[in-house]
């Protein structure tokens, strides 16, 4: 049975290196959607505004081709925050709607870990975005810890 693979966790927590992880441990596609936002908008995305409108676009596309895959029989891993309820319950619709299980992995780490990571890796240049101290602030302040409740298999990755 094939299992849709989420992740949650503030910026720079490590996302995109446990869906790496993920893909490579369950034979799964991995599907980023930092990559596809910076590949269909490069240089578009300015503001917080901005990310909203493209994400919204993406995954348009990127919902009936999670649905496709899973139901053909493929784990998919799909790399697109999970940090607001709203996202969760888009994110969960699509398993449902596949017919498949699901695991959320939700990595927890403190602000101050994230933002020394966040520096880092905006000093290296290989992210496809570079998030400044003021947008850390901002989205995070609109995260959401997921809860079982929400209907979640929730998996905690802790450093």
């Amino acid at each position: 049975m094939p299992t849709l693979h989420l992740l949650c966790g503030k910026i720079a927590s490590g996302k995109s290196t446990l869906a790496n992880t993920l893909a490579a441990e369950h034979a799964a596609v991995m599907l980023s959607e930092d990559h596809w936002l910076a590949q269909l908008y490069p240089a578009e995305i300015q503001s917080i505004a901005d990310y909203l409108r493209c994400a919204q676009r993406v995954r348009g596309v990127l919902g009936p081709l999670v649905i496709n895959l899973l139901q053909s029989g493929v784990n998919v891993v799909l790399d697109v925050p999970a940090n607001t309820r709203a996202n969760r319950e888009w994110l969960l619709g699509l398993a449902h709607a596949a017919q498949v299980p699901h695991c959320l992995h939700y990595l927890e780490l403190d602000d101050a870990t994230c933002r020394a990571r966040l520096h880092a890796r905006n000093a290296q240049g290989e992210h496809d975005f570079a998030a400044t101290d003021a947008e850390f602030e901002l989205i995070t302040r609109h995260f959401s810890a997921p809860s079982e409740a929400e209907g979640l298999v929730i998996e905690v990755h802790r450093p």
